[in-house]
């Protein structure tokens, strides 16, 4: 046990932590040379295609005697619940930092969870091979955060290994040994799990007392599901048999359960006998969804297949919260929370590429509290759950607690937005001569679709963001319908502020109008309030050319074929509006808005 180091690398989004996993790989010889490929702890494509960690990854090196576990951890705010996992299963955290780029504010979130976890932080900063790269800035900036010595800072270079096995030799030296009880009764950690189309549910555990051997009949305390040890091994970085688990280490068990609700996320793993007096561990916090919206499939004979996949999502993705429901225009789906719209596009994306599906996602909303003057209370999370204004006494809406770290010249521009976001300013504290934190308080609902795009465009991509929950506060807010050809499209529908509601409309329609296919005829496209229309625009038929079969002849023939087109497209008008299919790339416009 006294061998074993557990630790994992905390840092913003791009600052270099999976290429010096990479280069941690290729030095402890975990993987072999002809197999090493960038980036090969992001398993998935989409990780690998975008370039953003969204899994945490395991992974059991041995270096100069020692047994090290490194966890590979994503750096976007939507993703933070797989940092605090891992941070949880950890002795220690390598906090890396870009030369280029200083202390971000995904940087201090991340620094300030593993401080609350009291584990030892061994800054590194990255990327000092590019030419761009400020060391001694990075470093000041460090040794104002942590009131470490310029001499604990090691430099690195994830591209050309530089510094990487000091990193390695730094961790072996200040990160503690597990503590833990050998002897103990068994008790592990179950900190991820995935689900293996022929093994079922496998659990990634951290042995935290006691050991685990192959064919072991295992109990989980909070499900008090029972099983068998099928398998137990390390993570090399595929899994690799080892049929035994001690106290300290990071592995994975395969639990034989096919139903993926029985083994969750923060549970303990014990044994069958003599576990009466075994206490669990403590878990993790229960993670409040920030964005909810509806996920139907396109076909609806379709919704077992997207049952069956959303509940084996959910075993990969702790932080996603889902419930059945039922929409009278789309059938039977899906109300799912989200910690922001990244992690909804990447779930989308993860349906329709593992699974097949064809979806129809609702305009995302937060969930708002709802007072009838009835005195019912009740938390709506859909727009069709508002009751009518009549019968409202007050609603309330999340707010957060918004940091943006920015470079000096553009914090004009970034305070504007916020303002205009309808942010309340709370204070600046600047890091250095050039960088500051902008402190605010904002609605949820306001940085939930284009926040994070425009405050890059302001401050050329300078500029980060963090978030975390405070509380609800009264809002004046409405639904607002979308029509299509006179029809309501229970889809488009969205919760606005009132004084925001025509901006809002005519931002939409507009957005349909340039995205909708035309129709073989006059397409209405409205937004209305409580029954009042607030926005409109017209989509024009589409013209088929009827006269392209004549030649020669006396031009009246051509005019009685238009005529006799003009009354068709009349009685079309009449007899029926007909049904105007939505595309789902006009959804995601719509969001994008």
């Amino acid at each position: 046990m006294n061998n074993i180091r557990n630790f994992c690398i905390i840092a913003h989004i791009d600052h270099g932590k999976s290429t010096i996993a990479d280069r941690m790989l290729e030095i402890t010889n975990t993987v072999d040379k002809r197999k090493m490929k960038a980036q090969l702890l992001d398993r998935m494509d989409l990780e690998q295609e975008r370039g953003i960690t969204i899994k945490l990854q395991p992974v059991t090196m041995n270096y100069n005697g020692y047994i090290l576990n490194l966890i590979d951890t994503p750096g976007h705010v939507d993703f933070t619940y797989e940092v605090s996992r891992s941070l949880a299963a950890v002795e220690g955290a390598v906090l890396l930092v870009d030369a280029t780029q200083g202390i971000q504010a995904q940087t201090l979130a991340n620094l300030y969870l593993a401080m609350e976890q009291d584990l030892e932080i061994i800054p590194v900063v990255n990327k000092i091979d590019l030419p761009a790269a400020n060391k001694e800035k990075t470093s000041r900036e460090i040794i104002g955060l942590l009131g470490c010595g310029q001499e604990d800072i090691i430099y690195a270079s994830g591209k050309t290994g530089e510094g990487v096995a000091e990193v390695l030799d730094m961790v072996i030296k200040n990160v503690p040994a597990p503590r833990g009880n050998t002897n103990a009764n068994t008790r592990a950690l179950i900190f991820d799990s995935n689900y293996d189309e022929y093994r079922g549910v496998v659990a990634y555990i951290r042995v935290i007392d006691g050991c685990i051997n192959k064919k072991d009949k295992i109990r989980l305390l909070a499900t008090k599901a029972e099983s068998e040890a099928l398998d137990v091994g390390i993570f090399k970085p595929d899994y690799l048999s080892t049929g035994k688990l001690v106290t300290g280490d990071i592995g994975y068990i395969v639990t034989g359960f096919k139903d993926v609700s029985e083994c969750r996320v923060g549970d303990t793993v014990t044994m069958q006998k003599g576990n009466e007096k075994v206490l669990p561990l403590k878990g993790y916090n229960e993670v409040k969804p920030m964005v909810f919206a509806g996920i139907f499939p396109k076909e609806g004979n379709e919704f077992g297949e997207l049952r069956d996949a959303v509940e084996k999502l959910k075993l990969n993705d702790a932080s996603l919260f889902y419930e059945a429901e039922q929409s009278n225009a789309l059938g039977l789906g899906f109300r799912c929370g989200f910690l922001g719209i990244l992690h909804l596009e990447i779930f989308q994306e993860r349906l329709r590429r593992e699974y097949g599906l064809e979806l129809i996602v609702t305009l995302p909303s937060v969930a708002y509290k709802v007072e009838q003057k009835d005195g019912k209370k009740f938390i709506a999370r859909t727009p069709q759950q508002l009751p009518p204004r009549e019968k409202q006494e007050k609603i309330e809406e999340p707010w957060v607690r918004l940091d943006i770290i920015t470079p000096k010249e553009f914090v004009g521009g970034v305070m504007s937005l916020a303002q205009e976001k309808r942010g309340i300013y709370k204070n600046t504290e600047y890091i250095d001569e050039t960088r500051a934190i902008l402190h605010y308080e904002i609605p949820m609902s306001a940085i939930l679709t284009d926040f994070y795009d425009k405050i890059k465009s302001i401050s050329s991509g300078y500029a980060s963001i963090n978030y975390e929950f405070l509380g609800y506060r009264g809002a004046k807010v409405v639904k607002m319908d979308i029509l299509v050809a006179e029809e309501p499209v229970e889809a488009l529908s969205t919760i606005v502020y009132e004084d925001d509601a025509f901006r809002c409309g005519k931002e939409i329609v507009s957005t349909l109008k340039d995205s909708l296919p035309k129709q073989m005829f006059v397409v209405k496209l409205q937004a209305a309030v409580g029954g009042k229309i607030i926005a409109s625009e017209r989509l024009s038929a589409m013209r088929k050319d009827v006269t392209a079969k004549l030649y020669g002849g006396d031009v009246t023939r051509k005019r009685k074929l238009l005529e006799k087109q003009k009354k068709g497209k009349k009685k079309m008008m009449v007899s029926g509006r007909g049904s105007v299919d939505i595309p789902s790339e006009t959804f995601v416009k719509i969001l994008k808005k």
